[in-house]
């Protein structure tokens, strides 16, 4: 089994930057590709970033494009997101998600999530 533990959420001005970490445990293997996704009050999960195993490649939400950098280290087993002009649209819980194979951007083909880390941006 594997766990997933996000955090570095918070409450945080519109124009300020966060970074949420996502640290892997457990039944650990090499290949797999992470995801962030973003669920705000009364609407569905969304994809928001997705990395693969090398980290040579990256895909983003158009919603953060420029704004939001996904990164991992391996080492660690810990993936990144930071978050950089943060507006107050991008409230929601973050969640980190992981699967085997290419990145995907349908939450239901993710194996394992984490609980998730809240992140609120006031105007």
């Amino acid at each position: 089994q594997v766990q997933l533990v996000e955090s570095g959420g918070g409450l945080v001005q519109a124009g300020d930057s966060l970074r949420l970490s996502c640290a892997a445990s457990g039944r650990t293997f090499s290949g797999y590709v992470m995801g962030w996704f973003r669920q705000a009050v009364g609407k569905e999960r969304e994809f928001v970033a997705g990395i693969t195993w090398s980290g040579g490649n990256t895909c983003y939400a158009d919603s953060v494009k420029g704004r939001f950098t996904i990164s991992r280290d391996n080492g660690k087993n810990t993936v990144y997101l930071q978050m950089n002009s943060l507006k107050p649209e991008d409230t929601a819980v973050y969640y980190c998600a992981l699967r085997i194979g290419i990145v995907l951007t349908t939450p239901v083909r993710y194996n394992y999530w984490g609980q998730g880390t809240q992140v609120t941006v006031s105007s």
